[in-house]
């Protein structure tokens, strides 16, 4: 028997010794060229050590024994304190560090720190995203990742003047009284989400996602969803969710393929499984580990089971598959 982290339920370990295929998972990485800092709350972050920790990470998944398929980005590759004119080359020195995983790709996704540094269009381009920031693989038969643009309908990562960054902003406005629309102060619950550095995704994409889904499950596919703001209220603080999290839950509730959903962005992590038996993991993120410590890991993926090692301070979480065709 398997224990969940915080005591959160108990899972049959899989009857299969090996698993199909191993993938690396890494989350707000957030380097800068610069000295300590603390988050708004108080949190130290280690803005240059973060590097060293997806170093070890890469070093971890190269030398992993039974072969690490592929890695997983869960955004925020540089930090929004990082200075202008040095984000592009700061950005080039995490994806360089990527580029030393041996194993595989390494897939990226957006998070609003990337989008403080550097136009949509060129973090697109430099992170080898397939033209835009929303996509699919298959890194094994029967097995399929979604990649979602959490920032899609966003206040952050557009011109001021665009359509998206005006709707965002009226958004924000009948949503969050504060003038600084980054402070929930007066939110309540889950309504704390309505802030500047979250977003959404917008109605092209959460139909290309049915899309995928639907055809995912006509193939009899697993599906597992990335993304990296949190897509459940029991996996992360009410300020880290994604702004329209029961819309985009409600699609991936409607094909019965999703095994987990995996994000970033809210850093201390969580672990839920909601009311459809979809497993939520928010991944510890790496700039707030001390000098000494890691946060990375890698899943095995079992048939029926997904299994999540962490290293340092991201918690080992073991999850058992409740798809239809599994049970």
């Amino acid at each position: 028997m398997l224990a969940h982290p915080g005591g959160v339920g108990v899972v049959r370990a899989s009857v299969a010794r090996e698993p199909l295929f191993t993938f690396g998972v890494i989350a707000d990485v957030q380097y800068a060229d610069i000295p300590d800092g603390r988050s708004f709350l108080g949190v130290p972050r280690y803005y240059r050590h973060s590097i060293t920790v997806l170093q070890r990470a890469v070093r971890s998944w190269n030398s992993h024994k039974a072969g690490v398929k592929f890695c997983v980005n869960f955004g925020d590759i540089v930090d929004g304190f990082c200075p202008k004119d040095r984000s592009l080359s700061a950005v080039q020195a995490v994806v360089a560090e990527f580029d030393r995983f041996h194993g595989g790709p390494a897939y990226h996704m957006l998070g609003n720190h990337c989008l403080y540094n550097l136009p949509r269009s060129e973090l697109v381009s430099v992170l080898r995203m397939p033209g835009r920031a929303y996509y699919d693989f298959s890194p094994w038969p029967g097995y399929r990742f979604v990649v979602l643009d959490a920032y899609d309908f966003s206040a952050v990562g557009w011109p001021r003047d665009h359509p998206v960054a005006a709707a965002a902003r009226r958004f924000l406005e009948e949503r969050n009284p504060n003038s600084d629309k980054n402070s929930p102060t007066g939110l309540a619950g889950e309504d704390r989400r309505f802030v500047m550095f979250n977003g959404g995704v917008g109605e092209e994409q959460l139909r290309w996602l049915d899309g995928v889904l639907r055809d995912a499950s006509r193939r009899g596919e697993t599906v597992v969803v990335c993304s990296h703001l949190p897509l459940h209220p029991g996996a992360a603080s009410p300020a880290g969710l994604m702004w329209n999290y029961e819309e985009a839950l409600a699609v991936v509730h409607r094909h019965g393929c999703v095994a987990a959903c995996l994000a970033g962005h809210d850093h201390k992590g969580g672990y839920a499984v909601d009311v459809c038996g979809v497993h939520h993991r928010t991944l510890e993120a790496a700039l707030e580990c001390p000098p000494g410590t890691d946060a990375f890991g890698h899943v095995d993926v079992f048939p029926g089971r997904l299994s999540l090692a962490g290293s340092g301070r991201m918690a080992s979480t073991d999850m058992l598959l409740t798809l239809p065709r599994l049970s």
